[in-house]
């Protein structure tokens, strides 16, 4: 009798009721396998003495009698028995289990089915037979299928384009180049530009002046430095066989999750636009290291919004200086001072709506029209928007830059008679009356960790 005055002989309370639990144990067991999505076979001796309903569906058998009898290998196509047999041979002691292996069964209707199985050594009505767990990979090998498909589809498309796709590694390097893009670059024929780094290329670049323009200061090398998406920019290809070739371009991370990803590049060769009218009228307006319009081309949309009368298109004007930008220059060189001018353009073109001209005034001046009718508190939170937006920190070539930027506004009001001249005046001014006292607003600059 145990201490809990429970009699542990056969046919007592407690045996009576480890029976039970046993049982129930087992009920379940059985529940759990007739229902489970997949397959389970018992065998011994080379037979089958057990499937499951997943696995009669998986042979494609009308029911267990079809399969239940017969050979273990009459349901295994025949490159994979030999595999098969040398992974039974190893499960020596109870519990042991075969290491996953994918391999083709041969269905009853005469087709066949990529599976993955499990086996394992395990009582089977009083004596040891193997167990097998099958998992039906269809749905995997028609997503891979899938998959691949959709590779091929793209690299045919890419493949296809008239507009050239370049991937960038972090150390500079070609990953990957398109037809369109070695006719454009004037690639030889024989010549395999996969792992090497553009300035190895026969090629000069240059920038939207006609400037040599180092691979470093390339926008692809920007936006590998930052993870900025840079779009429009104009660059120029001086190639081997004497052709100038002037390109729009994009380009952006490939993986914008993965900090470590390549950049992907893409370009069209615009250089019959470039040479029309219609180009030269757009350099004659729009300054060439930003692409924001110039002095001349805001100063006359100016013109044209205080011409407008009542029904006024401008109703307020920005003038932005950039505090202490000289430093930048003075400490960092003036290729990192057009990169921070650069991106600056870009953040307060993202800033603004699609109706708002933002323009360069020339060094580190600009000036917005801001389009509709604005109340001061939105002038407030305009002006807040615009100086975060330029606050944010700028990575450039390992230096961390921040700057600042005072702000001075003046409103067109409905037969405003100023000359455009007087306004820009008027926001000079009180951007002056807005710039912070001593040293603040000065940029700092430490090298990025």
């Amino acid at each position: 009798m145990g201490e809990d005055g429970t009699v542990d002989a056969a046919g007592t309370p407690a045996a009576d009721a480890r029976l039970a639990g046993a049982e129930l144990l087992a009920q379940r067991y059985r529940s759990l396998v007739e229902h489970i999505p997949d397959g389970v076979c018992v065998h011994e001796r080379g037979a089958v003495v057990y499937v499951n309903p997943a696995a009669v569906r998986l042979l494609g058998a009308g029911s267990a009698a079809e399969v239940v009898g017969r050979p273990l290998t009459d349901f295994v196509h025949p490159r994979f028995v030999p595999a098969m047999l040398n992974r039974i041979a190893l499960l020596t002691e109870e519990g042991s289990a075969s290491p996953p292996a994918e391999m083709t069964l041969l269905r009853v209707d005469g087709g066949t089915v990529d599976v993955q199985t499990v086996a394992v050594l395990t009582p089977w009505h009083g004596h040891l037979a193997y167990q097998v767990v099958i998992h039906d990979l269809t749905a995997q090998r028609t997503a891979e299928a899938a998959q691949r498909r959709a590779e091929q589809h793209f690299t045919t498309v890419v493949e296809q384009l008239e507009e050239g796709v370049v991937c960038i590694d972090r150390d500079g390097r070609i990953e990957s180049i398109n037809p369109a893009a070695r006719r454009i670059f004037g690639v030889r024929t024989g010549l395999d530009p996969i792992g090497c780094r553009i300035e190895e290329l026969p090629l000069t670049l240059l920038d939207a002046a006609a400037r040599p323009l180092a691979p470093a200061r390339h926008q692809v090398a920007r936006t590998l430095a930052t993870g900025e998406t840079i779009t429009g920019y104009v660059f120029g290809v001086d190639r081997h066989d004497g052709q100038r070739r002037w390109l729009s371009g994009s380009s952006r991370l490939l993986n914008p999750d993965d900090p470590d990803s390549s950049a992907v590049s893409s370009f069209a060769d615009i250089t019959e636009f470039r040479a029309s009218r219609r180009q030269l009228e757009y350099q004659a307006t729009h300054d060439s290291l930003t692409g924001l319009a110039n002095r001349s081309l805001v100063l006359a949309r100016l013109a044209e919004a205080l011409a407008a009368g009542d029904e006024q298109p401008v109703s307020l004007v920005l003038f932005i200086d950039l505090d202490g930008f000289k430093a930048i220059n003075d400490r960092l060189g003036h290729a990192i001072g057009d990169t921070v001018l650069q991106i600056v353009a870009q953040r307060l073109q993202r800033a603004l709506r699609a109706d708002d001209v933002v323009g360069r005034l020339g060094g580190d001046e600009f000036l917005v029209l801001v389009a509709g009718r604005t109340r001061a508190a939105d002038q407030d939170a305009l002006v807040h928007r615009l100086r975060a937006a330029m606050a944010e920190p700028i990575i450039a070539r390992g230096h961390r830059i921040e700057v600042d930027a005072s702000v001075g506004a003046t409103d067109l009001l409905p037969g405003d008679d100023r000359t455009p001249e007087a306004v820009l005046h008027d926001a000079d001014v009180a951007m002056y009356q807005a710039k912070p006292g001593g040293d603040r607003g000065h940029p700092t600059s430490t090298h990025a960790s």
